[in-house]
């Protein structure tokens, strides 16, 4: 595929106006992509793949606008999750139906089994299930001392106390951009998950093939509960990470990079079927035992 030719979609889920948007368009756009920016009008973090809209009579609401630096890209603030954005643009509400979507760079890492409930990777994701080559990208900046129990339930909170525009988005766009040619050349419904260090450029240790950790970064608690309400909490996983996975990488100072895909059927699980009804009067069938083959 000749990439000046190719249609890219970049979206995100931490909304129109994140500065890792407007990163992730520019690794797009400076290598000649055809790109629009279709992202939610406000932050619409871990919805997953979640379909879900604001609809004014019916039509769903869209806005255009601009992105700083990027004069020459269409963009669009879209009252609807990452991955209904991408089944928009797939249907070609903004233009051309892309033949790649990026999404990102997400402001904190999405690693481990945790991705599932990423907005970020929910985008790419669905963009995959409907024929697209797709990646997710992130920016590794909570670390998990800080998302801590000693936080009193606002790990997050703490990454509005850095300026995100004074983040090293540029170094997550230079590995998007060196991959770029690759998922382009791959075959349909390629997803790549690529999480790199907020560090410079050259702090970075390298780029590595990762699996998938167990869990995530951090995990949820529960903290207090009562007969009318629960509070949660953030904490670290403080679980060794596994080596070669995502999160043992990004500990040793490397982008991790995994290659992902949607729900797909499991041959490996050999499920009972030999259930029929019962005749008039009689008793239930007995019920069978869970097995693996």
């Amino acid at each position: 595929m000749d990439d000046r030719r190719t249609r890219v979609l970049v979206t995100n889920d931490d909304g129109i106006r994140a500065p890792g948007l407007r990163w992730l368009a520019r690794a797009a756009y400076e290598r000649g992509l055809d790109v629009v920016v279709a992202a939610p009008s406000e932050e619409a973090s871990g919805m997953g793949a979640a379909l879900s809209a604001v609809t004014d009579d019916g039509r769903v609401v869209l806005t255009g606008t601009g992105l700083a630096g990027l004069a020459g890209v269409p963009a669009y603030a879209v009252a609807a999750s990452p991955a209904y954005i991408a089944v928009l643009a797939g249907l070609g509400a903004f233009g051309p139906p892309p033949d790649v979507v990026l999404s990102g760079i997400n402001r904190g890492a999405n690693a481990g089994h945790a991705l599932l409930h990423s907005g970020t990777v929910g985008a790419a994701l669905t963009a995959a299930n409907h024929g697209a080559r797709a990646m997710a990208v992130s920016l590794d900046v909570l670390y998990p001392a800080v998302a801590s129990a000693g936080s009193g339930g606002a790990a997050i909170a703490v990454l509005d106390t850095v300026d995100d525009e004074a983040r090293n988005w540029a170094t997550a766009a230079e590995l998007t951009g060196w991959l770029l040619p690759w998922l382009v050349g791959a075959d349909p419904g390629t997803v790549l998950n690529l999480n790199v260090p907020d560090v410079p450029v050259a702090g970075v240790a390298g780029l590595r093939q990762a699996t998938l950790a167990p869990f995530g970064q951090v995990q949820m608690t529960i903290v207090e509960s009562g007969r009318d309400h629960v509070r949660t909490t953030i904490e670290e996983n403080r679980a060794d990470p596994v080596p070669g996975s995502d999160l043992a990488w990004l500990a040793e100072g490397y982008a991790a990079v995994t290659a992902v895909g949607p729900p797909g059927y499991a041959p490996e699980v050999t499920v009972p079927t030999g259930w029929r009804p019962a005749p008039s009067g009689a008793g239930r069938p007995g019920q069978p035992c869970g097995q693996r083959e």
